[in-house]
This record gives C-alpha cells, sequence and structure tokens, in this order.
C-alpha cells in the first residue's frame, strides 16, 4: 500500500490492525478525503475513538509538543493506579502543569474515605516522579466531579491548550467527550468544529480561537492486567455498579482465590476479617492453603474462572509475594482487579498475581 496520511491528524494510514493508530478499512482509501477510523467518527459521529500506541511511539510523537504551552490532563483508573499512571510522564510533558484525574469514582463502595484516596493518588503520581498541581476524582459515565475539573482546567491552562492523556482502558474516550460537552455546553462541537490539518497523531478539538483540547491515543503499558485477559474477561473483572464488599473470616492457613487471576494466602496471625473489594460479578473462592495448589492446577479456568481459555493463552505464570503486617488498617491491591482490606493487627499474608502485575500495599482507605 502506498503511503497515505490521515487527512484529519496527519497519522500514517494502516489497514491491518483495527487498535492501532491510523487504520481505515481498505474500502475507504477509494475515498477523496481519506481519514483514520478515529478521526472519521469523531468527523461523522461526534465521538472521540481511543486508540493505542507503544511507549516508544508514544514519546516519539510527543517530542514535538514537549516545549509548547498548555495544561497536561492525567487520566488514570482509581482501580489500576499502579497499571494506569504514566511513570515517563514528566518527561513527555516537560514543565507543563499536570492535573491528575481518577476516573471511575461511581464504582467506589459508599464507605471510601475520598481524602485519602486523594492523598494516595497523589503520593503514587510522587512515587512515579509527576509533579501533579491537583487531583480531582470523577466519573467519565456518570458526569460525577466534571464540573470542578473543567473549572480548575480553566484555571491553569490560561487559554492555551489542554493535553489528554492516558493508557489503554482508562475511560479516556468517554471523558473527552463528557469533558467537550461540560466545557462548551453542547453536544456537537466536534462535528461543527473539527478540521484537518492536526498535529501527527493527535486530535485538536478547538475550545476558542486561540486555544483546543488535544487529544493524545491512548500508551499500551504492559503492567496493566487488562493485557493479559481476553475481551470477555475484561468484561467481567471490570466493575459495572458500585462494588459491594464482601467479607471473609479466615483462620490462618487459609486461601482466597480471585477467580483463577490472583490469590491471597493466610499464613500466621489470629482470626482476622478480610474484606474484598471486586466487580461484583467477580467470583471468589475460600479453600484450606494445603489444598490451594491441587485447586489451582486442577480447576483452573472452570471452577476458578476466569481466565477463559482465550485467557489461558497469554496469562502470564502468578508470582508470589509475602508481606508481613504489625499494625494499621491495610489494603493490599490487586492492580487491574481490586483490592483486599486487612484489619489491624499482626498478621503475615502471601499475594499471588500474574508476573508482571505487581501487588502493592497501601494504608486502607475503606
Amino acid at each position: 500500500m502506498e503511503n497515505i496520511n490521515c487527512q484529519g491528524c496527519g497519522i500514517h494510514i494502516q489497514t491491518s490492525d483495527p487498535d492501532q493508530a491510523g487504520y481505515t478499512p481498505e474500502n475507504a482509501l477509494n475515498r477523496e478525503i481519506v481519514l483514520c477510523q478515529r478521526c472519521f467518527r469523531l468527523k461523522h459521529y461526534n465521538e472521540i475513538q481511543d486508540v493505542s500506541m507503544s511507549d516508544d511511539d508514544f514519546l516519539s510523537m510527543v517530542s514535538q509538543i514537549r516545549d509548547k504551552e498548555g495544561v497536561v490532563v492525567h487520566l488514570i483508573d482509581i482501580f489500576d493506579a499502579e497499571g494506569s499512571i504514566i511513570k515517563s510522564l514528566q518527561r513527555i510533558v516537560g514543565n507543563k502543569p499536570v492535573i491528575l484525574v481518577g476516573n471511575k469514582m461511581d464504582l467506589l463502595p459508599k464507605s471510601t474515605n475520598q481524602r485519602k484516596l486523594t492523598q494516595w493518588l497523589r503520593s503514587e503520581a510522587k512515587k512515579a516522579g509527576i509533579t501533579v498541581k491537583d487531583v480531582y476524582l470523577i466519573s467519565s459515565v456518570k458526569g460525577h466531579g466534571i464540573t470542578e475539573l473543567t473549572k480548575a482546567i480553566e484555571h491553569y491552562r490560561n487559554r492555551q491548550d489542554v493535553y489528554i492523556v492516558g493508557t489503554t482502558n482508562v475511560g479516556k474516550s468517554t471523558f473527552i467527550n463528557k469533558l467537550i460537552e461540560q466545557t462548551t455546553g453542547t453536544t456537537d462541537v466536534i462535528t461543527t468544529s473539527y478540521f484537518p490539518g492536526t498535529t501527527l497523531g493527535f486530535i485538536e478539538i478547538p475550545l476558542d480561537d486561540e486555544s483546543a483540547f488535544i487529544d493524545t491515543p491512548g500508551i499500551v503499558n504492559k503492567r496493566q492486567m487488562a493485557h493479559y485477559v481476553s475481551g470477555s474477561d475484561l468484561k467481567v473483572i471490570t466493575p459495572k455498579k458500585e462494588i459491594k464488599p464482601r467479607v471473609y473470616q479466615l483462620n490462618s492457613g487459609q486461601t482466597l482465590f480471585i477467580g483463577g487471576l490472583a490469590r491471597l494466602d493466610f499464613l500466621k496471625g489470629e482470626r482476622q476479617s478480610f474484606v474484598c473489594y471486586f466487580a461484583n460479578e467477580l467470583a471468589i473462592h475460600r479453600t484450606k492453603l494445603q489444598k490451594a495448589d491441587n485447586l489451582f492446577e486442577q480447576h483452573l479456568g472452570e471452577l476458578l474462572s476466569p481466565p477463559d481459555r482465550d485467557t489461558l493463552t497469554i496469562l502470564p505464570e502468578l508470582a508470589e509475594q509475602t508481606f508481613r503486617f504489625e499494625n494499621g488498617k491495610n489494603d493490599i491491591v490487586f492492580p487491574g482487579l481490586g483490592w483486599i482490606t486487612i484489619p489491624d493487627g499482626e498478621l503475615t499474608v502471601s499475594a499471588h498475581s500474574p508476573k508482571g502485575v505487581h501487588v502493592s500495599i497501601r494504608n486502607s482507605f475503606t
């Protein structure tokens, strides 16, 4: 195929992978104006469609905007902060002010302490080397927190461009559409304002005569659980409604399986209440530790599901981490799945997760 660039965003057109930047169906190449699928849906259906791009490709692409003025809105998934915070972000965007936005707050249990959650997200960003101006909790689907966020964006952007960045699977497309609707007060601004000739691989949606929202492709981060499960399993592990806590009274020597994707062994301590926060559809199984390995080997993909057959072909083996606690209420976080809250007390647990998707500990905010 001859080299063709999208007349909307300038990205190189390709016809082989619908999930990657620049895709368009082969029959669209005969049109007078050739647009990638992302720009086509923007122009004709008023929709922002997210596409994925490798970290290296993204770094190469954004080098052209590093020294430009503007504000960065970094959207992350509250349920997968480890996998969705872009650790190279400061290097990518330079000295632009960064607003960190935690998405999917409508799915959190009502017992969540939002102040503690905000503090935790700020500390996670700091560990990643990102200096943030502010942190906001929102729901792209429900629109919660969007009004407060748009006010903050207006304050920090000073009539300059707004760059929206995020990994894949954080809800960026829904977020941008909601943000544009909130900012402009209309639902057809994309269609009426669309124009070709934007920065390569980006899509610009004008805010005024001088500035625009600039949508960037989602970065693929292999630390995300979403990259190791099938589309069907992703629907199971992704919460659709507010999470309902599930409480298990465990004695030492007992194990909890989170489907067949993760596992927690209670190795040492007094009888405790373990509170599980995962998608309501994700099955949790309790068994004796001495039977756990055999149960996993014999029933993975059946009783212990997900994974389904497709996931089993790509799921890494489970890696084990051991944690000892002496005091304080803590969360054991399984990135991309959820977390288990353990009470104050002395205990030792072992957490198993797919290799590369690391379990972490935080002070509980529920």
